[in-house]
């Protein structure tokens, strides 16, 4: 054999070799690229799963602070009707009292309005006519413009029914112009507070 056909042996088998070789180069770099791929895969659920723990916890807190919100709303919501409740009853009470108050000042000035009627009735007509007499009957029908509007009324008495509610009976005798159970004559004068009974009038009723 020649030195000629000795290296063109040598080449061929130089390029065998190097021929079988390649495929090793190229299964590597796609080996490596699979593992890329996997660890990208592997990164990408580890992040989902992450963002899905960070919303499951993030949904307790918002449920967590829901919850506190609505506990305050119903604190407050119950803490506004007890306050409405206290002032109605602070109000109601107070009405109370005044009423209470204005009855017993009412009640201490009738004595002063029956002492004011019977120095009327004592009058004589010329005693009516002078300016002491005008006088006292300016105050005594200023007084009872002033029960007026306070709310002050005189109880109704002769020829109405007897009623124990609003009359006090101390006498009874047969009468001709009215009938049994009948209102013949008022002794005192009866007075009402709005739709409270101040004083019951004093009266006779017909047998």
């Amino acid at each position: 054999m020649t030195e000629q056909e000795k290296d063109l042996n040598e080449e061929m088998v130089n390029e065998e070799v190097q021929t079988e070789e390649i495929p090793t180069e190229d299964t590597e770099p796609v080996e490596e690229e699979t593992e890329e791929l996997k660890d990208a895969d592997e990164a990408e659920e580890s992040e989902e799963t992450s963002e899905k723990k960070k919303g499951f916890f993030r949904k307790d807190k918002k449920d967590k602070k829901d919850e506190k919100i609505a506990e305050l709303n119903d604190r407050i919501m119950r803490q506004m009707a007890e306050f409405d409740n206290f002032r109605k009853r602070t109000e109601k009470e107070k009405q109370q009292m005044y009423g209470i108050g204005a009855s017993e000042v009412i009640e201490k000035l009738l004595p002063v309005v029956d002492n004011f009627e019977r120095g009327f009735a004592a009058m004589t007509e010329e005693e009516k006519e002078t300016a002491f007499a005008q006088g006292i009957e300016m105050v005594y029908k200023q007084l009872m413009t002033a029960f007026s509007d306070m709310g002050v009324t005189v109880i109704d008495a002769v020829g109405c029914e007897f009623n124990p509610d609003f009359h006090n009976a101390v006498m009874q005798a047969p009468s001709e112009e009215y009938e049994s159970g009948i209102i013949t004559q008022e002794l005192q004068k009866g007075y009402m507070y709005k739709d409270k009974v101040i004083r019951h009038s004093m009266v006779m009723v017909a047998e």
